[in-house]
C-alpha cells in the first residue's frame, strides 16, 4: 500500500522510492535525505512489495532498473510535481529556515569564478541548505538527469537550451582565446578567422559530443572545422597547458579572465575570438517538474542573481578592445 496507518497517501514513501529508483543507490539517497541506510533499505523492501517487482537489482558495480521500475519512476515523477504544485504554497518557503537539498550539473568553467560567491550568499541567506554542485561525465544523459530528478539544475553553454527543457540566460558574453605569450596573436586584439582555422587548438573531451559544445555548435554552423591537437578530460588542465604549447583554447572571455588572473605565472594572454563567434551564452535549465517548486525556484533566482552581478562587475571593466574603440571613436 501506498498510505500510511491512517489512509492518507504516505509523500515521503513515494519520494523516497523515486530518488532510489533515479539514484540507484541506496547510501547516495540515504545521505541526500539525511536518514539511516537501513531505513532507507526498508523503503526499497516495501517498495518491491507495494509494486511487485525487483525494481533495483544488481549490475556490476552497481544497480539498474528493471523495466517497471522505469515505469513506476516516470509515474512518481509526475505524481509528486503534481502534488509539490498542489500542497506546497510558495509564500510558506522560507530559506533562512528552511532544510533542503539541490544537485546542480554545472560545467567545470563555471566553478571557479561562481560557485565562491553563491557559497558566500547561500550561508549567510540559507544556512540550513545543501547544493551539492558537480560536474557531469562524458556519458551523463543530461536532460535525463533533470527529467528523473536526479539532478535539480544544470548550467550550461550550449549551443541552445534543449527544447524540452525550461531555461534562462544567465551569461551572455564574449568568446575568447587562451594563449601563451609567445603565441604569434598573443598582442592581437581578435584573431582572424582564417588564422583561427589554420593553427592547432587545445580542445575539452566533450569534442566528441558537438551538441553540447558551444564551439564546434558554433563552427558546424558556420560550415567550417579547426584542427583540434589535443583534447583533455577537464578545465584544470587548459592552463598548464597552454604555458607550455602552442595551442589555443576557445571560451567564455569570463572565464578566460579567470584563468589569466588565477594563474599570472603561467604567462597567459586573452584575445578576442574571430568575429564570427559572436557571443556564447551560458544557460540555467530545469525541468518541468522542478518549474514550481519553491526551493528550486529560490535557487534558480540565487544563481541568476550572483551571475547578473558578476556580468555587470565585467562590464564596468575596462579592456584593452574597449580602451581601442574609445581611442578610435575619439580620432573622428
Amino acid at each position: 500500500m501506498i498510505t500510511d496507518q491512517n489512509g492518507t497517501i504516505d509523500v515521503r514513501f513515494l519520494r523516497t522510492t523515486f530518488l532510489l529508483l533515479s539514484e540507484q543507490n541506496v547510501s547516495r539517497v540515504a545521505g541526500k535525505l539525511g536518514q539511516s541506510q537501513p531505513s532507507v533499505s526498508a523503503v526499497l523492501k516495501r517498495a518491491r512489495h507495494v509494486f511487485d517487482d525487483p525494481l533495483l537489482v544488481r549490475s556490476g558495480q552497481g544497480m539498474a532498473v528493471t523495466e517497471r521500475g522505469e515505469a513506476v519512476r516516470a509515474s512518481l515523477c509526475r505524481i509528486l510535481a503534481e502534488l509539490s504544485e498542489t500542497i506546497s504554497p510558495e509564500e510558506a518557503f522560507d530559506a533562512a529556515t528552511t532544510a533542503f537539498a539541490m544537485r546542480v550539473s554545472a560545467m567545470s568553467c563555471f566553478n571557479g569564478f561562481l560557485i565562491p560567491p553563491i557559497a558566500e550568499r547561500l550561508r549567510k541567506e540559507a544556512p540550513m541548505a545543501s547544493i551539492d554542485f558537480f560536474a557531469p561525465a562524458e556519458s551523463d544523459d543530461l536532460t535525463e538527469q533533470l527529467s528523473s530528478g536526479a539532478s535539480d539544475l544544470l548550467v550550461a553553454n550550449w549551443p541552445s537550451p534543449h527544447e524540452s527543457l525550461r531555461s534562462s540566460t544567465i551569461f551572455d558574453c564574449e568568446t575568447a582565446c587562451i594563449v601563451n605569450a609567445d603565441h604569434p596573436f598573443a598582442d592581437a586584439e581578435e584573431m582572424p578567422m582564417e588564422a583561427y582555422l589554420a593553427l592547432p587548438h587545445l580542445s575539452l573531451g566533450s569534442v566528441v559530443r558537438p551538441a553540447f559544445s558551444p564551439i564546434g555548435g558554433r563552427l558546424k554552423q558556420l560550415g567550417v572545422n579547426r584542427r583540434v591537437a589535443l583534447s583533455v578530460p577537464e578545465y584544470a588542465l587548459v592552463p598548464p597547458v597552454i604555458a607550455r604549447t602552442d595551442l589555443i583554447f576557445t571560451t567564455a572571455r569570463p572565464y578566460a579572465e579567470f584563468v589569466v588572473n588565477r594563474y599570472p605565472d603561467y604567462g597567459l594572454c586573452v584575445v578576442g575570438a574571430p568575429r564570427e563567434f559572436g557571443n556564447m551564452r551560458l544557460y540555467l535549465l530545469w525541468h518541468e517538474r522542478a518549474h514550481k517548486s519553491p526551493a528550486n525556484r529560490w535557487v534558480r533566482d540565487l544563481i541568476r542573481d550572483v551571475s547578473r552581478r558578476y556580468g555587470a562587475d565585467l562590464q564596468e571593466r575596462p579592456t584593452a578592445a574597449g580602451m581601442a574603440r574609445l581611442a578610435e571613436l575619439a580620432a573622428v
